[in-house]
């Protein structure tokens, strides 16, 4: 709940954009053309359930066409809202510029509450969401390209990709018409691993750089860095995963919506999530203390937050107390701008939005380039690869045997280097590359600039700059 004076997210994210604005040399028509969203269509449809037509309100809104299609995910949430989807658009916009993924800025949503539906229902409401929105070509594989988010899955995705094929019957590229796909629809492995793979892949870059680990008043690697998780959904769950089990951070806590669970000697992230799946929320989770008041644990000591659920979590009325030094945003806008300013006059270094949650837009660029391409990735190549490495392999293992030298390769390298790159290998390369690009060209900014004071400025400054040059190319 936002405090009294607090902006709105839509606000915040002009508040940003105007913070960098301020240091940039564009003209006031173009910054207010990349500023205003451009368009928002608001469709009311019926829908026969149980005996009785019920009327549901969806959203689509299209920031920026300076490049297309557009793209941007589509939830559904009880208070989705037309100015909660601009702001996201928006958003959208500057993150793909951000990670240079050639699209525009939409967003979508639904306002529902899907848990009050069964499956069945459920796929009748999206299919004439989904119809609604075709017919209007706000989906389209050329023009807009929706995606999952919070309340969504792979399975509306596939629905979505469906009723658009029975619209558009002789489009050969309709699976590209959205990304988030199961693997059997169109999908790309690796997909809804993405954004938590990204929030770790971001934070490993981070700590690459020790002057900006130092900012954050930190030192060393990710190992046994104390982190807190707010939201085990898709991007909380995998990036907590990913971060415990491969870089050796603690998960010391888990916030919930039934509250919120400690151990100071880190947390199964793992069986925390099936005991949530089980028991609908992180209460009685064995071997760790539950708390009640979830949100209090945003304000716990710890290391590294890292919010992954809703915007706005983290406010004026709480940002004062926040004790993590590094903040890394995996949800959208979970900091609102007046928050921003108390923790940038604290000294808290935040990994923004825009670029820490981005893994998501990033291998639906992936999926949507197989789905134009109609082959996956690796299929043309992987054999040939291995074939190079094992000729490689046995000529040396020839002049070891031939000039007894004694030595010979190791089975593991042997079993690595001869296996070729599978299109889930290429695709967490491909992320794993853009997530290192895409940093270091806000950290120049950040580093460079004594006028810059954050990453997110240097972030909007980056993204902004790149969306004007196109509009400039076009002759705006």
């Amino acid at each position: 709940m936002l405090k009294q004076n607090e902006p709105s997210f839509r606000e915040s994210v002009d508040i940003m954009y105007n913070r960098a604005i301020a240091l940039m040399d564009l003209s006031p028509g173009l910054a207010e053309k990349i500023r205003v969203c451009n368009a928002t269509y608001t469709v009311r449809f019926g829908v026969r359930l149980r005996g009785r037509i019920e009327t549901f309100t969806g959203y689509r809104s299209v920031h920026s066409e300076h490049m297309e299609p557009v793209k941007g995910g589509i939830r559904y949430a009880s208070e989705v809202h037309q100015d909660e989807v601009e702001a996201l658009a928006a958003l959208m916009t500057y993150k793909c510029a951000l990670v240079e993924t050639p699209f525009g800025g939409s967003k979508g949503g639904l306002r529902i509450d899907p848990r009050q539906y069964e499956e069945h229902e459920l796929e009748q409401i999206t299919r004439r969401f989904a119809y609604e929105l075709a017919k209007r070509d706000l989906i389209n594989p050329a023009q807009n390209v929706p995606a999952p988010d919070m309340g969504t899955s792979e399975r509306e995705m596939a629905w979505i990709a469906d009723q658009y094929a029975r619209m558009n019957t002789t489009d050969i590229n309709a699976r590209a018409c959205v990304t988030g796909k199961p693997l059997n629809a169109g999908g790309i492995k690796g997909r809804v691993e993405a954004t938590g793979r990204g929030v770790q892949y971001a934070l490993r870059e981070f700590f690459r750089h020790p002057d900006d680990v130092k900012v954050a008043k930190l030192s060393g690697s990710l190992d046994g860095k104390r982190v807190i998780v707010q939201g085990l959904g898709n991007v909380g769950y995998h990036a907590a995963k990913f971060l415990s089990e491969e870089d050796g951070a603690l998960i010391v806590g888990v916030i919930e919506r039934d509250g919120a669970v400690t151990n100071d000697n880190g947390l199964n992230v793992e069986e925390l999530r099936q005991h949530i799946g089980q028991m609908g929320g992180v209460r009685d989770f064995p071997g760790a203390t539950y708390h009640q008041d979830g949100a209090a644990l945003l304000e716990a000591e710890c290391d590294i937050l890292i919010p992954a659920a809703l915007e706005g979590v983290i406010h004026m009325g709480n940002a004062a107390r926040i004790q993590a030094p590094l903040i890394i945003e995996a949800a959208n806008g979970p900091i609102t701008a007046g928050a921003d300013e108390i923790l940038k006059a604290r000294g808290t270094v935040i990994i923004p939005d825009m670029y820490a949650n981005a893994g998501g837009v990033t291998v639906s660029y992936f999926e949507w380039v197989k789905n134009l391409s109609h082959i996956r990735f690796g299929r043309m190549n992987r054999r040939n690869e291995e074939a190079h490495a094992l000729m490689l392999v046995e000529e040396l293992e020839r002049l070891s045997s031939a000039r007894e030298l004694g030595w010979e390769l190791s089975p593991d390298f042997k079993k690595h280097y001869l296996q070729g790159a599978d299109e889930l290998t290429l695709v967490r390369s491909g992320l794993d590359d853009t997530m290192r690009t895409a940093y270091q060209s806000m950290r120049e900014v950040w580093q460079e600039r004594a006028d810059v004071p954050d990453l997110r400025t240097a972030a909007y400054i980056v993204a902004i700059d790149r969306v004007a040059a196109s509009y400039r190319a076009k002759g705006l």
